[in-house]
């Protein structure tokens, strides 16, 4: 097959039964559907066997998160196109096609997304990856459509074909060849922020990922962790600090990095003083498994170092994107997409 939807799946029996009828439906001639299970102990696979026989189900031996579960199962599926698909997404027909046709037309797009709204409220972009992602200066990622937590309304304002920095994993396009290439997500992220590592580190072999206006998804978010959930905050602080770690070009890469950590250490402050202990202790947590995973970090970054071909500039906001929020009050990519601000 040309495309591989590939939906990974842990005790999401219920996200099965509601979004999986939607890519069924909106499925392509070109196209296979494939669940790849991370060890599930509730009833999903007999589910999948008895209700969607046509289905192909992969079943990995462990949950190994989102990161090591997505490399295991790609391991057994041949096709031109990865789709990396939540469970917890509904398609809409022509989702694929379009897609498909940007990276068809071009071999330098390793990777693309389609729109991606709430599902809860579909006038609004969704959290996980709106309509491209982006990253500022100082490596804190954001997106049109969703800057921190706000999120905007769809008016056909992000409806241009764009070259992004990084394409969210909630719907993820790839190509196959390139996934391999590359060795697929890193594991030691287990969840968040590895499909901006992924992204980085193609887009610093010279490749593009682009944002399709035409294609829309509609995401519930929020499946697998909440955003309230502490582990979720010690993934994301954690995650970020290894991604901008081992991607960042030499230049001020140290100066980047220390002056990360100390709006990291503010962003624990605020925490502590609107008595959110158990998200200040993670942030704690975060730079604490960050220290002692540095030297195998740095080991990953000179070995990537080799392979570069260009460090990427593209897409990188040439500014904080923390304090244009907090201090100037800007809350949506219009008012920070100005000339000269992006790379």
């Amino acid at each position: 097959m040309k495309v591989a939807i590939v939906i990974l799946n842990w005790n999401g029996k219920k996200f099965l039964e509601k979004f999986l009828p939607s890519v069924v439906d909106c499925n392509s001639s070109y196209s296979e559907i494939i669940v790849a299970d991370n060890a599930s102990s509730d009833d999903s696979i007999s589910f999948l066997k008895s209700k969607y026989p046509q289905v192909r189900i992969i079943q990995n031996v462990n949950n190994g998160g989102f990161a090591k579960g997505y490399n295991d199962a790609l391991k057994f599926v041949e096709s031109e196109y990865y789709v990396l698909l939540n469970s917890d997404v509904e398609v809409t027909p022509n989702w694929i096609d379009t897609v498909v046709k940007i990276m068809d037309s071009d071999k330098s797009v390793a990777a693309c997304q389609p729109k991606i709204k709430a599902f809860d409220n579909k006038k609004l972009f969704e959290y996980a990856g709106a309509a491209g992602g982006f990253i500022d200066k100082y490596g804190y990622p954001f997106c049109r459509g969703r800057i921190l937590d706000t999120l905007e309304e769809d008016t056909g304002q992000y409806n241009d074909v764009r070259e992004i920095f990084w394409a969210t994993g909630a719907c993820l396009f790839v190509r196959a060849e390139l996934y391999h290439k590359v060795n697929g997500f890193d594991e030691d992220f287990f969840a968040h922020m590895e499909e901006i590592d992924l992204c980085w580190r193609l887009k610093n072999l010279g490749y593009k990922v682009m944002y399709c206006p035409d294609s829309t998804v509609y995401h519930v978010g929020g499946g697998t962790l909440n955003k309230t959930n502490p582990q979720k905050t010690y993934l994301n602080f954690r995650n970020n600090l290894i991604l901008l770690c081992k991607n960042h070009p030499p230049q001020y890469f140290f100066l980047k990095l220390m002056w990360r950590m100390n709006l990291d250490g503010v962003a624990g402050l605020k925490f502590l003083l609107s008595g959110q202990f158990s998200h200040f202790v993670a942030v704690l947590k975060a730079h604490k498994s960050f220290y002692f995973a540095l030297s195998n970090t740095l080991k990953k970054r000179k070995i990537l170092k080799k392979q570069v071909t260009t460090y990427t500039t593209t897409a990188v906001y040439l500014h904080s994107i923390i304090a244009d929020y907090y201090i100037r009050g800007k809350r949506t990519f219009k008012e920070i997409d100005l000339k000269n601000r992006f790379l």
